[in-house]
């Protein structure tokens, strides 16, 4: 009865069937005194071996299927950070949605984390209670690890009895001992500070909202009882003041930990540079591509499009691609074997103040350039808010790197891994070209750099996939002639 009302209730129990591999251990019920003295850290808390994750496509939430420890008795529940995608083994706490002590709803966002692939938001699966915060933003948390602790007030049915017997909690006592689960409100900083000084903060009178414990009470506390707060307060003056000196900060070595997509940049060039890359540049004349781009511009109904040359040089390499199928692979160095890609799922380079990130517009091939030009707006602008979903930059097939939207006429670019080709496209400019009879007139060039693997590729068969690229580009009505 009591796991068929847990079932009802929480519905993150599982039978067990003879098949598993590993049962799960069953949770026991801890044994509770009153007049202890120990904290609620220090309370029992038992782990659940496996941990699942679902997955809100609207709102781009993760919450835990399953709650990690539970502190029956005192309400607790500790809600980890689980799995948000393949090869996920830790991410970077962003931000927090709430405080110690604020009340929480089931779904409510708690934190916003960034993995190497994506920002994801991580919703509570219970109502409750914030009684602890266990991390502070910029932390890097490994998958398992507790991100808050939640008072729940129905705890005692998210945990299974042992097989001999069954013990019940008293709700009675359940909810005196949720009132006073949460302690000192304060951020993991100020607890940091208080930890360093030697300062039990829950005896400090806090002077912030709802009685929130501040830094200013941390070190006004310690002045009294004595503590060495000096050297403690001088750092947190220099460090996060308005006026710093310049003796002190500009001319000092400054350790920066890479954090999110720069994180992942180090890893996936640092494969790159074990493969054996060749390089093919091309100059593309886009006089026609400049005429193109004006009357779309011209003829533009819609205030929300912009229009700009890459959807164009987008689906022109989709139409390249689709006659040199190899060059959309992939290739599998364990089984020596190439994968040829059905779908053109062509990736853009974005530089944003986060990092470098490179999201990738799937299905080209069966995209109009209309089509093409409102996914990359979109995803221009879920790059820039830091808001990519792990799908946009999953799944790429080939990678284009428009180093000429910042400057500069040539680029020698770093395989996007596993995928064996990658084009940096320079600017277009106005030089002087010589036409056949001899006379000069103006041309709008553009430099693009093919970069290879050459385990895959070789220079004949990039050398002709350019030129088909190329004759696309100059001559746009052979782009439309056989555009599907």
């Amino acid at each position: 009865m009591i796991a068929r009302r847990i079932w009802r209730s929480h519905r993150f129990l599982r039978p067990f069937s003879s098949s598993s591999v590993c049962p799960p251990p069953p949770f026991r019920v801890p044994e509770f005194h009153p007049q202890s003295s120990s904290s609620p850290a220090s309370r029992p808390f038992f782990l659940h071996p496996l941990t699942l994750m679902k997955w809100s496509g609207q709102s781009r939430s993760w919450f835990s299927n399953e709650a990690m420890a539970i502190d029956s008795h005192a309400g607790l529940i500790d809600v980890p950070l689980a799995q948000t995608g393949e090869g996920i083994a830790e991410c970077e706490l962003l931000k927090w949605f709430v405080q110690e002590g604020d009340p929480v709803e089931e779904f409510q966002p708690l934190c916003e984390v960034q993995s190497d692939k994506a920002t994801i938001e991580i919703t509570s699966r219970f109502k409750g209670k914030v009684a602890l915060i266990s991390h502070s933003p910029g932390d890097i948390i490994k998958v398992g690890e507790t991100l808050v602790r939640l008072a729940v007030e129905d705890a005692q049915d998210a945990f299974l009895v042992t097989s001999d017997r069954s013990e019940i909690v008293n709700p009675g006592c359940l909810k005196q001992n949720i009132d006073n689960v949460v302690g000192a409100l304060s951020t993991p900083a100020v607890r940091n500070l208080a930890k360093d000084l030697g300062i039990d903060i829950n005896v400090i009178a806090g002077t912030g909202k709802d009685g929130r414990v501040l830094k200013e009470d941390v070190l006004r506390f310690g002045d009294q009882k004595g503590f060495a707060t000096d050297s403690v307060s001088t750092e947190h003056a220099v460090v996060g003041g308005d006026s710093v000196s310049t003796t002190a900060s500009n001319f000092e070595d400054k350790t920066v930990p890479l954090r999110g997509f720069n994180r992942a940049m180090v890893k996936t060039m640092t494969m790159a540079t074990t493969v054996p890359h060749f390089h093919f540049v091309e100059e593309i004349n886009c006089d026609a591509l400049v005429e193109l781009k004006q009357f779309f511009k011209e003829n533009n109904t819609d205030s929300t499009i912009k229009h700009t040359f890459l959807p164009t040089l987008i689906k022109s390499l989709s139409m390249a691609l689709a006659k040199y199928p190899i060059v959309n692979s992939c290739f599998n160095a364990e089984s020596v074997e190439i994968i040829l890609k059905g779908s053109h799922n062509i990736g853009v380079a974005m530089a944003t103040e986060h990092g470098l990130v490179v999201p990738n517009i799937k299905n080209v091939q069966s995209l109009s350039l209309l089509e093409i030009t409102k996914e990359l707006s979109r995803l221009q602008h879920l790059a820039t808010n830091n808001k990519l979903n792990p799908e946009d930059v999953t799944g790429g097939t080939i990678t284009l790197s428009n180093i000429g939207a910042i400057g500069g006429k040539f680029g020698s670019p770093l395989l996007n891994l596993p995928e064996v080709a990658i084009i940096a496209l320079g600017r277009i400019e106005k030089v002087p070209k010589f036409s056949e009879e001899g006379t000069v007139y103006p041309a709008s060039i553009m430099m693009v750099n093919i970069a290879a693997d050459h385990r895959v590729l070789d220079g004949a068969t990039v050398a002709r996939f350019c030129c088909q690229w190329k004759e696309y580009i100059e001559k746009p009505e052979l782009l439309m002639l056989q555009m599907r």
